[in-house]
């Protein structure tokens, strides 16, 4: 095999993709461990396509969702959502930036800001909000994500392995790399490639073999985020609420229904990333008991006709993050190389239109096929 990639995630279908059209790659195997792509952390999300807005204190971060969001609408124009209108309100109290300064840096990233008109304004309670801006944010349909991934995987003739696990990277002596696989059955096998690619998001760390695992510190938590069927006055509309009191409702394509989420209820538990503690297992192990009602509680206080959405199930999920991150909320890429594991490389992004970054990674390298 010319690569093996790990993961069949937007992440691990992307790159599967663009190594086969744009670097040439023949022979190319995708592993997935669940029975189809991008229904993971890919399907379990907000399906926020970024445009800056949400990272402040981050300018980084902020600035390449700028340049990123028009790339990926271009891109897959299928799959985006636009047919909202979409807020972000700043709280009074307890928030990290106050209406002025987020609105001076919204001019600074280059990101479009408007007054919101009375009718839009009058959806929040005054006493608790600051002020309401009009924004240029979009949400994704990650089914019609998994259509074009799919699609493109088969045309590229890139190989899928699915209910695949990957249980060892190691040294091959002739040169290259042995990767280790188990199928649902229980069948091993053993799959020699020159490159091998590990887009498995929350479960980086989890390889025996010669893998050593990422030099970055990662931090994982499970989250829930609630889908809800929003009342009439809030269908056509998503909303942030910022940046202490933080909470979203936003359009989830997929469902046709609304995510509501809470800095405070979505995440939880977190713990620092080991090898051996798989998040996956971890994740199966945690009793899911729903935090909706605090999460609606809250909410309903800034914004009250969310007192009347119909609250219809949860998505619990284990998020990924740098730990060097956690102070600024910033989302940058892990792209790694292993220096004992000579063709291996690391991929993790904190958002879906970070995929650009990794390209442009890619773009950077020199690839050889043995």
């Amino acid at each position: 095999m010319d690569a093996i990639v790990i993961g069949g995630g937007f992440y691990g279908s992307a790159i599967a993709i663009y190594l086969a059209k744009q670097r040439g790659f023949k022979r190319i195997v995708v592993v997935e461990r669940e029975a189809a792509l991008l229904c993971r952390a890919s399907y379990n999300n907000q399906a926020r396509v970024h445009n800056g807005y949400h990272y402040p204190r981050s300018f980084t971060t902020a600035y390449r969702s700028q340049v990123n969001l028009p790339r990926f609408v271009k891109d897959w124009p299928n799959a985006i959502k636009q047919d909202f209108t979409k807020l972000y309100a700043i709280a009074r109290r307890n928030s990290k930036v106050t209406a002025r300064q987020f609105e001076r840096f919204c001019h600074e990233i280059g990101a479009k800001i408007l007054p919101a008109e009375p009718s839009l304004r009058d959806l929040f309670e005054p006493r608790l909000i600051e002020d309401v801006f009009l924004v240029e944010e979009y949400a994704f349909d990650s089914t019609k994500l998994a259509n074009w991934a799919e699609n493109e995987l088969r045309e590229c003739g890139v190989q899928t392995e699915l209910r695949t696990n990957v249980t060892a990277i190691s040294m091959c002596p002739e040169g290259g790399l042995y990767t280790t696989i188990q199928r649902s059955d229980g069948i091993e096998e053993i799959i020699a490639s020159q490159y091998v690619f590990n887009c498995t998001y929350s479960g980086l760390n989890q390889f025996k073999g010669d893998y050593i695992g990422t030099q970055t510190g990662l931090k994982h938590e499970i989250t829930e985020m609630a889908l809800m069927r929003a009342p009439p006055e809030l269908a056509g509309v998503g909303i942030t609420v910022m940046d202490g009191p933080f909470f979203s409702m936003m359009p989830f394509p997929a469902r046709g229904l609304h995510t509501l989420s809470h800095v405070r209820y979505t995440p939880h538990m977190h713990w620092n990333d080991k090898n051996g503690l798989n998040p996956y297992e971890k994740l199966n192990q945690y009793n899911r008991a729903t935090r909706v009602d605090r999460m609606v509680r809250d909410v309903g206080r800034y914004l009250p006709s969310v007192l009347n959405a119909k609250y219809i199930e949860s998505l619990f999920e284990v998020k990924t993050v740098l730990v060097k991150n956690e102070g600024d909320d910033g989302r940058p890429i892990l792209f790694e190389k292993h220096p004992e594991l000579p063709g291996c490389y690391s991929v993790l992004g904190g958002k879906i239109d970070n995929i650009y970054d990794v390209l442009e990674k890619l773009d950077e390298e020199i690839f050889s096929r043995i």
